[in-house]
C-alpha cells in the first residue's frame, strides 16, 4: 500500500512503539491520528508529525466510535490501523503473603489489551467496509502481542494471557475480513526500550539486553515501526504473528 495521503490510526501513539510507528507513517505521507489517553504527551506527539490527537479509551465502544468519527472527519476514512495501546501488570496469581491476584487487575489487562484490540479492529473495519475502497487492497491492521504470549514469565499471568488472546485473534480476524480486502497481522515484540523500561537504571537495562541472543541489546521502537512498514507494504502478509525478539526465549523470571 502506498501510504501517501492515506488516513492512519495508531493507538497508544503518544509514546513507545506507537509513537515510533506514527512517525514512520507520517514520514511516508500518511495522515496520522493518534489515539491515546495521555492527552498532554499525545497532543505534542501529534503536532510533531503534523497529525491529530484524539483522547480515546480503546476498551470503550463510545470512545472508539467518537475517535474514529473525528479522525475520519479530519483525514478521511482510515485505511491503516496499528494497535499499540496496552498495559503490562506484574502480579503473581498468589503472592508471597498468600493474597490472590486481584480479579479487577486481571480484567483490566484483558479489557485493554485484548478487548481493546478487538474493539479497534471492528470499529475500524466497519467504517472502511462502508467506504467501498476500489482495488486489490482496502486496508491493513497491525496488532501488538508480545513474546509473553508464548513465554510468559512469573507475574505475567494477566499480561501473557491477554496477549495470547491477541495472537489467537489474528487468523480468524484475517479470515473474517479477507472478503473485504482488509489484512490483519500481529507483531510479537521481545524486550524493547519503551518508556516503562527507560525508567530502569542503565545497569538493569543492560542486564535485560544481554538476555537477547542477537543482537544482544534491547529492541528499538524504530525497529518495530520498520516491521510495521514492511507489513503494510507487502500484500501477501496476512493472518500471521511475527516475533520481533532477537531470538529470545524468556526464562521463568
Amino acid at each position: 500500500m502506498n501510504l501517501q495521503g492515506v488516513g492512519a490510526v495508531v493507538t497508544g501513539g503518544a509514546s513507545g512503539l506507537g509513537n515510533a510507528t506514527a512517525k514512520m507513517l507520517a514520514s511516508h505521507g500518511a495522515k496520522v491520528a493518534i489515539f491515546d489517553l495521555n492527552e498532554e504527551v499525545g497532543v505534542k506527539a501529534a503536532e510533531e508529525i503534523g497529525g491529530k490527537f484524539f483522547k480515546v479509551n480503546v476498551a470503550d465502544e463510545d470512545s472508539a466510535n467518537a475517535g474514529f468519527a473525528a479522525a475520519e472527519e479530519a483525514h478521511g476514512v482510515a485505511r491503516v490501523l496499528v494497535n499499540c495501546a496496552g498495559i503490562a501488570p506484574a502480579i503473581r496469581i498468589v503472592n508471597k503473603e498468600g493474597v490472590p491476584h486481584s480479579l479487577d487487575a486481571y480484567r483490566k489487562a484483558v479489557e485493554v489489551n485484548l478487548i481493546g484490540t478487538f474493539n479497534m479492529i471492528s470499529k475500524f473495519a466497519a467504517r472502511l467496509i462502508a467506504a467501498k475502497i476500489e482495488g486489490e487492497e482496502a486496508g491493513v491492521i497491525v496488532n501488538t502481542a508480545s513474546v509473553a504470549a508464548y513465554d510468559g514469565q512469573i507475574g505475567q499471568a494477566a499480561y501473557a494471557s491477554s496477549k495470547g488472546g491477541v495472537v489467537g485473534l489474528t487468523l480468524p480476524a484475517a479470515r473474517d475480513l479477507a472478503q473485504h480486502k482488509i489484512r490483519v497481522m500481529t507483531i510479537a515484540p521481545g524486550i524493547f526500550l519503551t518508556p516503562m523500561l527507560m525508567g530502569l537504571p542503565q545497569a538493569a537495562q543492560d542486564s535485560l539486553g544481554t538476555q537477547v541472543p542477537h543482537p544482544s541489546r534491547l529492541g528499538k521502537p524504530e525497529e518495530y515501526a520498520r516491521l510495521a512498514e514492511s507489513i503494510i507494504e507487502n500484500p501477501m502478509l496476512n493472518g500471521e504473528v511475527i516475533r520481533l525478539d532477537g531470538a529470545i526465549r524468556m526464562a521463568p523470571r
